[in-house]
């Protein structure tokens, strides 16, 4: 019986070999040549499935001494197989590079510049948020050093202010700053 299992084993090692084959050239083809190819995998895949399920009996008929290592390699093949069905599944969707650029209309220029322009926007949103972040800090440091006057007792000064840019008729900038500081009585 173990013979017939390791006949399997060799048919089954063939297939897969053909089927990979197979696989690697699916994306780069088109039209009737890729549905051809497609579906003479499909067809070898099915192969291989009706010769795990043959391999499963074969185990099953294999004395209960010998079937652990029978099964480990059963499984094994099954999780071959498994790979296989995904592998062919994304190569039925995906494309040669060619193919890509041509219904894209991408050329190796454009991607670069859009690369450059996608780091420099990167560049502006970090120096943005260490500004934010330094801003936070300085806010959370006047708001701790603001609790620790008001512990001690001290007036502090609240203070509105208000700045105004504004552009007159012969553009030149002017600025107006208003500052008003009120002493908060003592909490």
């Amino acid at each position: 019986m173990s013979s017939d299992f390791e006949a399997y084993e060799q048919d089954f090692g063939t297939l897969t070999a053909e089927i990979t084959n197979k696989i690697g050239r699916i994306p780069k083809l088109g039209g009737k040549e890729k549905t051809q190819l497609v579906l003479n995998v499909d067809k070898q895949l099915e192969e291989v499935r009706e010769l795990m399920e043959q391999m499963d009996l074969e185990v099953r008929e294999i004395p209960i001494q010998c079937r652990g290592m029978y099964q480990s390699r059963l499984k094994s093949y099954k999780g071959e197989m498994e790979k296989l069905e995904k592998d062919f599944k994304r190569s039925r969707i995906a494309y040669s590079d060619d193919v890509r650029n041509e219904l894209l209309g991408e050329d190796a220029g454009s991607s670069e510049s859009q690369r450059a322009h996608l780091l420099d926007n990167t560049e502006k949103l970090e120096r943005s948020s260490r500004r934010l972040e330094a801003g936070y800090q300085i806010a959370v440091e006047t708001d701790a050093q603001a609790e620790t006057t008001n512990a001690r007792g001290e007036p502090t000064l609240r203070g509105n202010s208000r700045v105004t840019l504004g552009t007159l008729s012969d553009h030149r900038q002017q600025t107006i700053l208003e500052l008003k500081c009120v002493e908060t009585p003592d909490v």
